[in-house]
């Protein structure tokens, strides 16, 4: 009899081929949606941050060298060309720099003998203000930043600042274009009070 009742009985399954419950198949299924969603979030985040790097690189770079600029002092702005523009930097950023209250150099060469020579032991150099020139520009200038060497903020007691101050001292009304003489000659009122001769 227990023999009998023995056959009776289900063999037990090997180890290894049960059959799987439903919910563990479903949870791997969802584990693989749930790890490509968040690649797709990751390389979306990294891409958002990539540009706006570049962004910052390109707009942000300006903003770190206008900190340089001494608000209080004159700037020399030096050109391609050898100009040299003396005066407020008020805006600056990679394409342009904004300078007003503007002064520059003026050469004069000295005649001998009804002759003007480029000699520049003889040249004498003052200090112009911006504004009384034949064509009438304001006191304010936009400087393409490609056409820019380089800028540096100037000590007071440098020559340049010296005469700038001596020319408002002398002018306090501001500067007055004298416009009773000839239109191609620029008046002498524009000069600051000092000027130099090269030896």
């Amino acid at each position: 009899m227990d023999v009998f009742n023995s056959s009776n009985q289900a063999a037990p399954a090997p180890a290894g081929q049960g059959h799987r419950p439903a919910t563990v198949q479903h949870g791997k299924r969802g584990n693989g949606k749930f790890m490509r969603i968040l690649s797709v979030l990751v390389l979306v985040s990294v891409g958002i941050l990539v540009g706006l790097l570049a962004l910052y690189l390109a707009i942000g770079g300006s903003k770190d060298e206008s900190k340089y600029v001494d608000k209080s002092k004159f700037q020399a702005v030096f050109l391609n060309g050898g100009q040299v523009y003396f005066g407020k930097v008020r805006a600056l950023n990679n394409n342009f720099i904004t300078i007003d209250n503007i002064y520059y150099l003026r050469v004069n060469n000295q005649q001998a003998n009804g002759s003007t020579t480029t000699d520049t032991s003889s040249q004498d150099v003052s200090l112009a203000k911006l504004g009384c020139e034949l064509h009438g520009p304001t006191d304010s200038m936009v400087i393409n930043r490609d056409q820019v060497l380089f800028w540096e903020n100037l000590k007071s007691d440098g020559q340049v600042v010296k005469a700038i101050t001596a020319y408002v001292k002398a002018n306090p009304q501001g500067q007055q274009c004298d416009t009773s003489t000839s239109s191609t000659t620029p008046s002498t009122s524009t000069t600051p009070s000092t000027s130099t001769t090269k030896k």
